[in-house]
């Protein structure tokens, strides 16, 4: 908070330096909140947090760049200099984690397609309701459940709802 207050005392910087773990507004939320208060603030993230699940919602509220908190002072300066230049910077673990997710999502996305409805209707496939509760609870007839369920079923190559819950939690559409 106290960062946020000095920015309407202090001229405002081009660049600010973050740390995930942070006490009272953590750096996602500080991040956060400058993208949508001050978006021409470069964001560099500096963190000893290196789980993929951390630097992707890092990323995903498009900082400028991550780096982990074990590198030497020239790397920092390398990562200063090139988040002001070209506008980002990630260190090399960080790139892989993000090469990697967008890869794991590319081919998701490109092998299939599948509507909203059946996207909605695999979610439910994974809770504990009946055939006919996802019915009620889309506002369908069962037999548009039972079209939905062989559409996936073909669409993903798949040959029972055990395969649709795999696949659900694999390609990230339900979390566990």
């Amino acid at each position: 908070m106290e960062f946020i207050n000095n920015l309407n005392i202090y001229p405002i910087p081009e660049i600010v330096l973050l740390d995930v773990a942070m006490p009272e507004m953590d750096g996602y939320e500080t991040a956060k909140w400058l993208k949508e208060n001050h978006p021409d603030i470069k964001i560099l993230i500096i963190s000893m947090m290196d789980d993929e699940e951390t630097i992707l919602k890092m990323i995903r509220i498009k900082v400028n760049g991550y780096i982990l908190k074990d590198l030497d002072a020239n790397d920092l300066k390398t990562a200063l200099d090139s988040t002001m230049q070209s506008g980002f910077y990630y260190s090399g673990q960080v790139n892989e984690i993000v090469t990697k997710n967008i890869t794991d999502e590319k081919s998701t996305k490109n092998h299939i397609d599948l509507s909203e409805r059946e996207k909605e209707f695999m979610k439910l496939s994974c809770t504990q309701l009946s055939y006919d509760e996802i019915s009620l609870k889309m506002k369908v007839s069962y037999r548009t459940i039972d079209g939905y369920r062989e559409s996936v079923f073909n669409k993903l190559k798949l040959k029972c709802r055990v395969g649709i819950v795999l696949y659900s939690i694999k390609n990230k559409l339900v979390k566990i």
